[in-house]
């Protein structure tokens, strides 16, 4: 099975590489979109809100730094309802030139968190 990561190019000062989503987040809770972008994000997130669990709803400590340091969600290739409609937060991202990059590995790191469409991985060394 191989594992796909939208995510920043660079890393944040955690040095962690924020995905899409997040990316995407900031620039909607800072205004930075017009009212067509703010309701396409929102419509997007209510549709990913919607569509599969959110890893620290179920795991509140997943992305805890202290205990899972540097610690990113993957999808499962096999998630294409998910993937297929990720072109619209990289729209976003693009308009507003925030820099981003696909990933894909058959391993991306020790595995945190699993459920049939994503996994939280803490990376490697």
């Amino acid at each position: 099975m191989a594992f796909i990561r939208y995510q920043s190019r660079t890393a944040n000062a955690r040095g962690v590489y924020p995905g899409i989503f997040a990316l995407a987040n900031v620039l909607g809770h800072d205004g930075k979109y017009s009212a067509e972008e703010h309701a396409m994000w929102r419509a997007g997130n209510d549709w990913y809100n919607a569509a599969y669990p959110n890893p620290s709803d179920l795991q509140p400590e997943i992305y805890d730094h202290q205990s899972n340091p540097g610690a990113v969600a993957w999808f499962k290739d096999s998630a294409w309802h998910l993937l297929e409609r990720v072109e619209p937060h990289l729209r976003l991202l693009d308009a507003h030139q925030v820099p981003w990059q696909k990933l894909e590995s058959e391993d991306p790191g020790t595995v945190i968190y699993e459920d049939e469409v994503q996994v939280v991985v803490v990376p490697r060394g």
